[in-house]
């Protein structure tokens, strides 16, 4: 049996919520991480500053992370409706036809 609308709704939102804090749980990770990773640079190997390469990969993790969360998808979750509806239905005539042959 298919979901109504508001169960559709609730599951979209439920898994919007779930990306959303993915990302800041991201965001939250590295603004703790970078600072200490700083520090133990700074008092290790003063004079080579590695961190630099370590927090700039991260940031452009974190762009990459920032542009699937918030930008539209390019399909969109309508035509990922109709492609399950249309793979169903072809799903149910082979079906059909294989038990009409029988």
């Amino acid at each position: 049996m298919e979901p109504n609308f508001e169960e559709r709704s609730y599951i979209r939102a439920k898994k919007r919520v779930k990306e959303l804090k993915a990302f800041y749980d991201h965001v939250t990770s590295y603004i703790i991480t970078v600072p200490v990773l700083a520090m133990i640079n700074y008092y290790i190997t003063p004079g080579h500053f590695w961190f630099w390469s370590t927090a700039g990969g991260w940031a452009i993790a974190i762009v990459i992370h920032a542009l699937m969360t918030f930008t539209p998808p390019f399909l969109g979750t309508d035509w990922e409706e109709r492609k399950i509806k249309e793979i169903m239905s072809k799903d149910n005539s082979k079906i059909y036809s294989h038990e009409k042959q029988i």
